[in-house]
């Protein structure tokens, strides 16, 4: 598993404790330090269980500022943003070989760890 995180994000600490805490062994990924690029993020955006919209923190002024809007971000779109901006990524993100989720709120990478834990039972 793989978690992007930013260790400022009080969501992004409480995700890996949990991490931790339940014994999974995850990769940290401070994407800031180490953004993905565009690759990486379609992957991401065709593992994520919502819309490629959701992949982007749109309460952010510096989304405001982008130029985009919520109706305008599909996957390409979501791409080149992040790209551009990687601190516009939301977090933290939870990614296995088969699915990714946002941990909004943190307890909600359960769903993926149960799910996966499921499949290899």
């Amino acid at each position: 598993m793989r978690l992007y995180y930013n260790p400022r994000c009080s969501k992004s600490r409480t995700a890996l404790s949990l991490l931790e805490d339940a014994g999974q062994v995850v990769e940290v990924v401070d994407y800031l330090k180490a953004p993905p690029g565009a690759a990486e993020l379609a992957s991401l955006i065709e593992a994520l269980d919502t819309a490629p919209a959701s992949l982007v923190r749109t309460t952010d002024t510096a989304f405001a500022d982008s130029g985009y809007t919520e109706n305008t971000l599909d996957r390409d779109s979501v791409v080149t943003l992040l790209v551009a901006q990687p601190a516009l990524m939301q977090r933290p993100l939870l990614v296995t070989d088969t699915a990714a989720l946002i941990a909004r709120p943190p307890e909600r990478l359960f769903e993926l760890i149960d799910s996966r834990q499921d499949t290899h039972s």
